[in-house]
């Protein structure tokens, strides 16, 4: 789903961030996001050989007891003015909710 997205939008996939296997729970058991978010926490986001993030879907931050959690990951990827795209969601992540709404509700 992901190469696919990437291809129809023109974008390379330059990188794989992976937790294969693991439950999502807590951040601490996810090497592949905490080595993502830890580009975002140092110089290194300036230094990034790419500007958007690929995701699955909303749930593949995690399945954190707090959904804020996940909101928080988004959150700091954008501040750090990267792109979030979910490649199998319906809606574009372009912070226009209200498209998503309308496209809904047509439906």
């Amino acid at each position: 789903m992901i190469a696919a997205y990437a291809q129809a939008h023109d974008l390379s996939i330059v990188r794989t961030y992976r937790d294969d296997g693991e439950s999502g729970l807590k951040l601490k058991d996810r090497a592949g996001l905490a080595q993502l978010l830890a580009m975002f926490s140092s110089d290194q986001s300036e230094q990034a050989d790419f500007e958007c993030i690929l995701v699955y879907d909303v749930s593949r931050w995690g399945r954190f007891q707090d959904v804020d959690e996940s909101a928080y990951y988004e959150f700091i990827c954008k501040q750090a003015g990267f792109k979030v795209a979910y490649c199998a969601e319906q809606f574009d992540n372009d912070g226009a909710w209200f498209r998503a709404l309308s496209r809904t509700l047509r439906e």
